[in-house]
């Protein structure tokens, strides 16, 4: 393999620097086209897991191994591509057997644009009996060219049947102070402001795409202006709230939607009719999960605040996460007592529970802000 090749495919799972045993792992694989047809990536939350499903879905793509700037790298870099799918359960008790038989339908067809497709299953520990059988003998015998990535915290989290059939890869933990020194070499960006976005979008490689990411740096700022403004917000003022952070949260679907459209238009002439379907299914369940992704995002934006609060309030060693609203944070702590941020805290998980279960999101974060203006407004 030309040695411009091996350069491209290093470089794409560049990104994986925080987890080096897994990118040398992947790139020998896939150097030597000796992937398997089944992975299972097994790490905690923020090991980034999913930052190396959709790298090794690009060097599986592309046709030049991985070279992380053609246009099939591109798609798949901004979850656009028709050939790769990605799941998570839709519902609170996890997957469904109906977006399971929605996989293996899909898994018959031919690729649209690649040689091959690839199917990232994220939180494989919810694929429950029913919906794991079903899986099962397509998992273990795949149809040419289909490769499967399966994430998960814990092989014992996982159903037994579907370890076996699978690669398992395991990724180390990453402390937050490592996460944010790495996302603050590679950006150059003050290391506060890096821990910041670590904290926030879970991994570093998700940290880079926040903090380059102008709309979702405004969803942020509109939720710290929500929680901010509570004191003082009466009910209309609380709904508008809602109300704007769902507009800020839709903010960077547009570029999406935009690709999605132009690829529809362009590959309307020979695509059939079922094909086009099955893809516009596709795009507008991607775009659900991007909106509920993003409303998870400015929900986690809304606990570090909390906590910050709660940090101030009792002296707790580590510092604050939100160094750049500090003023926010003491705004708070000075009429708040830590019983009611408690409260506040628990508001911002029954929220995340709600949009777990496929509630309205501005259903959610109505309740939510209502429930923490009036824990705040306890006396104490």
């Amino acid at each position: 393999m030309p040695a411009a090749v091996l350069d491209n495919q290093r470089s794409l799972l560049a990104q994986l620097d925080t987890q080096p045993r897994v990118r040398d792992f992947l790139a020998r694989a896939v150097e030597a086209g000796r992937t398997s047809h089944a992975y299972l990536f097994l790490g905690s939350p923020g090991s980034g897991k999913l930052d190396a499903a959709w790298a090794l879905a690009q060097a599986l793509i592309c046709e030049d191994s991985g070279c992380g700037s053609c246009d099939a790298c591109v798609r798949v870099a901004r979850h656009t591509h028709p050939d790769v799918h990605y799941f998570a359960p839709e519902s609170a008790t996890g997957y469904l057997i109906s977006q399971v038989r929605d996989l293996l339908d899909d898994v018959l067809l031919a690729p649209i644009r690649a040689t091959c497709k690839v199917y990232i299953l994220d939180r494989a520990e919810q694929l429950r009996a029913s919906s794991a059988n079903a899986l099962l003998k397509t998992l273990e015998e795949p149809p040419k060219g289909v490769t499967f990535i399966l994430l998960g915290t814990s092989s014992e989290t996982i159903l037994p049947t579907i370890v076996s059939r699978c690669q398992c890869v395991p990724f180390r933990m990453i402390s937050p102070v490592d996460a944010a020194n790495f996302v603050a070499r590679s950006t150059g960006l003050p290391q506060e402001r890096c821990r910041m976005a670590v904290a926030i979008a879970g991994s570093p490689t998700r940290a880079r795409a926040f903090l380059k990411s102008a709309e979702r740096q405004q969803a942020r700022r509109e939720m710290l202006r929500a929680i901010d403004s509570l004191a003082h917000a009466d009910e209309a003022d609380v709904l508008a709230s809602a109300k704007a952070l769902v507009v800020a949260v839709k903010a960077p679907l547009a570029e999406v939607q935009s690709t999605q459209k132009a690829v529809l238009e362009r590959d309307a002439d020979f695509l059939s009719r079922g094909a086009l379907k099955q893809l516009e299914d596709r795009n507008k369940r991607e775009l659900n999960a991007r909106e509920r992704s993003g409303i998870m995002e400015v929900l986690a934006c809304a606990r570090l605040l909390l906590r910050d609060v709660l940090i101030e309030l009792e002296g707790a060693p580590g510092g604050i996460v939100n160094a750049d609203v500090r003023s926010i944070v003491e705004r708070i702590a000075a009429t708040a007592h830590p019983a009611a941020i408690v409260q506040a805290l628990d508001a911002v998980s029954s929220a995340e529970r709600a949009i777990a279960r496929n509630v309205t999101p501005q259903l959610a974060l109505e309740v939510m802000l209502f429930d923490i203006r009036k824990a705040l407004s306890c006396p104490s």
